[in-house]
């Protein structure tokens, strides 16, 4: 077990691979060290980074999975949770570049001085004007400004945070005298700002800068100096990088600041299908478990609520715009309705004339006495009502002239429906409704 002793932060690997957060820095590693034939020396070689938003693997506090395919054929492959998130080749995609360049810039060339670089250069033949005048400084005070209300020029803009605490392992001799990180001041999130409240700047417009004489194509224009070529003494050409350096062992580098990250369940293998079902089998597990403990939608609506007030109005917005558009679309249709069909009422009668309007109106009365008389037994007259016995004295004579009313009704029926069938306007109409007044004349 010597090898223990000699396994330390220093010791050489072949690839780091691994989740990175630095700040708001999110990160995948996937670095390998490459050995140079000629001369034996390793260089590290970075995979470029993943285009894929990182943020969220390491902000959801969930379990994931980081796996790292190397292909025989020189390719690789970054992912997470069983998704790629980045692929490449080892020959084209890591910097600096797998194989040196065939050139190099030779170190001993040096540039000559009379070598002119400057493509554009000051005229010589213009002078400055007598009467240039600056304008006074690029920035002056705003005097229009004025102090916004409720602005607190006691309050500083950060605070110790009064939450922190010092850490149990804190040696002051070592670290320091321990100080609390400072935190934005709560009291100004609320407030137009805090600290002492200064006048703006603003551009002088009567600022008119350092004169300088125009520039022009410079004559004696030389392009930019490049040292000549020569072969590059340590090149070489490696075709397959995927040969690296073997490794026995796993070593994790952990240098953080947040607390309950865990580190469970390592493969290495030569089959992607073994990692796979290892992966299924224990990782995906642990999956199920996890979504299957996680609040529901509700409780997730509310818990992020508390955490963000303002998302109280937001879901009060969205809950009264269903129904303020079915209020909207739905409401005033009936009213709407109602107001067509009096329209309708109106429409109709216009095409009377008055001599008919009257006619018709001398008709509802005389139908509504009738109903009055079937109901009652008393006939309706201009003066008032008969008695009962006046009314059965004219029956017999009624019901003669009902039969004759009935069998002239009857064809005036007919009539009438020949009459609407053949109204296709205002005018067929119009002369179907004499007709029917005329026949019951």
């Amino acid at each position: 077990m010597q090898w223990k002793e000699e396994f330390h932060d220093r010791t050489p690997y072949t690839i780091m691979f691994g989740p990175d957060k630095c700040g708001e820095d999110y990160k995948l590693h996937f670095i390998f060290r490459h050995k140079n034939p000629i001369i034996g020396d390793y260089d590290e070689k970075h995979a470029k980074r993943p285009e894929v938003d990182l943020k969220k693997y390491f902000n959801d506090k969930k379990t994931h999975l980081y796996t790292l395919v190397v292909k025989p054929d020189n390719t690789f492959e970054m992912l997470i949770d069983q998704t790629v998130v980045s692929q490449g080749s080892l020959l084209e995609d890591v910097i600096p570049p797998l194989n040196p360049p065939k050139e190099i810039d030779d170190p001993k060339d040096k540039k000559p001085k009379e070598w002119d670089e400057r493509a554009k250069i000051p005229d010589p033949n213009v002078v400055e004007p007598e009467d240039w005048d600056e304008g006074g400084p690029a920035q002056i005070e705003d005097v229009n400004a004025e102090k916004p209300e409720g602005w607190l020029d006691e309050e500083p803009k950060i605070i110790p945070d009064p939450s922190a605490q010092r850490p149990l392992d804190w040696n002051d001799d070592m670290d320091g005298e321990w100080e609390a990180p400072f935190i934005p001041n709560p009291k100004c999130e609320s407030a137009p700002g805090c600290g002492e409240w200064q006048q703006p700047m603003i551009d002088n417009p009567e600022y008119r800068g350092k004169w300088k004489p125009p520039l022009i194509e410079n004559p004696n224009y030389q392009g930019i100096w490049k040292p000549r070529k020569i072969p590059n003494p340590h090149y070489f050409e490696d075709l397959n990088p995927f040969k690296m350096s073997p490794f026995s062992a796993i070593g994790l580098e952990l240098w953080s600041m947040t607390s309950d990250i865990y580190f469970d369940n390592f493969i290495i293998c030569s089959d992607k299908e073994v990692a796979d079902r290892w992966a299924s089998d224990s990782w995906g597990l642990k999956k199920l478990v996890a979504s299957a403990n996680e609040p529901g939608m509700l409780n997730q609506l509310l818990t992020a609520a508390e955490e963000r007030p303002w998302l109280w109005v937001l879901y009060v917005l969205t809950a009264a715009l269903p129904v303020g558009l079915l209020v909207l679309f739905c409401w005033p249709r009936k009213k709407i309705e109602e107001e067509d069909m009096e329209d309708i009422d109106f429409k109709m009668d216009d095409f009377l004339d008055p001599s008919e309007k009257e006619f018709e109106l001398k008709k509802d009365t005389r139908e509504n006495a009738e109903t009055y008389e079937e109901e009652t037994g008393k006939v309706m007259t201009e003066e008032g009502f008969e008695e009962d016995e006046e009314s059965e004295e004219e029956g017999e004579v009624s019901q003669e002239d009902e039969q004759d009313s009935a069998i002239e009704n009857q064809s005036s029926d007919d009539e009438m429906k020949e009459a609407d069938e053949g109204a296709s306007s205002g005018d067929g109409l119009k002369k179907s409704l004499r007709k029917r007044r005329v026949r019951k004349d």
